[in-house]
């Protein structure tokens, strides 16, 4: 149950459904989804350990602000996997595991003007799993999904706008032609270029919706912080 509940706010919360600063009641949550208190109070242990709320005694939770800084930690993380899985996939990918990748761009492309930001995201994250299974490495896309919360907020507020989603089928169709021609270098090559893009709309996010990022401190304020 409390599974579920961590689920569907993580969800609310990548989606904006739930904004950056908003407090969340647990006695709220629980009616909400019919539960004790005690599958919320769970959830929210789940998720501040993802970075996404922050527990605050005697106040309440409150859904965490976008952190730059976590934000490009976990694209960091999220690359060095992610290569690795793709060097491994374009050595040991199967027919099979190749037509798997190739149904899921051309439902991408299906769904690029059709589908909702969150449900066009779920192909994305599709993809990005099919890919591990390719590699044989299933449990590398777990680990990839507990670092990017961060990653995801700034991905749906890119998204959204619609016009990323044909740049981001382009990239995988890239990187799927490599795994086809067991081109090892051009795959992880395709990968960092294709991980690397929310570098540049990090900054593009951050000056576009500033309520719903954490304030970049100077050194001066972050020693006094400290």
């Amino acid at each position: 149950m409390a599974r579920r509940v961590a689920v569907a706010l993580r969800q609310a919360i990548v989606s904006m459904q739930l904004s950056p600063g908003e407090m969340l009641s647990e006695q709220d949550l629980a009616q909400r989804f019919g539960v004790s208190r005690s599958p919320v109070r769970e959830a929210f242990i789940k998720l501040s350990q993802s970075g996404l709320v922050r527990v605050l005694p005697q106040r309440g939770t409150l859904v965490v602000k976008i952190s730059r800084a976590a934000v490009e930690d976990a694209r960091f993380i999220r690359e060095a996997v992610e290569c690795a899985v793709v060097r491994e996939a374009a050595l040991k990918s199967t027919p099979l595991l190749l037509a798997g990748l190739t149904d899921s761009i051309a439902r991408q492309k299906r769904a690029m003007r059709t589908l909702t930001t969150s449900e066009f995201l779920a192909l994305d994250e599709e993809f990005h799993r099919l890919l591990a299974e390719c590699a044989g490495r299933p449990a590398a896309w777990d680990m990839i999904e507990d670092v990017k919360p961060q990653m995801d907020r700034v991905r749906f507020l890119d998204m959204a706008q619609g016009s990323q989603r044909s740049r981001v089928i382009a990239q995988h169709v890239t990187i799927v032609d490599a795994i086809k021609a067991r081109d090892a270098v051009e795959a992880v090559n395709a990968m960092q270029r294709h991980l690397s893009e929310i570098l540049l709309s990090l900054p593009e996010m951050a000056e576009k919706y500033p309520e719903l990022f954490e304030p970049v401190l100077d050194d001066a304020q972050q020693a006094l912080s400290a």
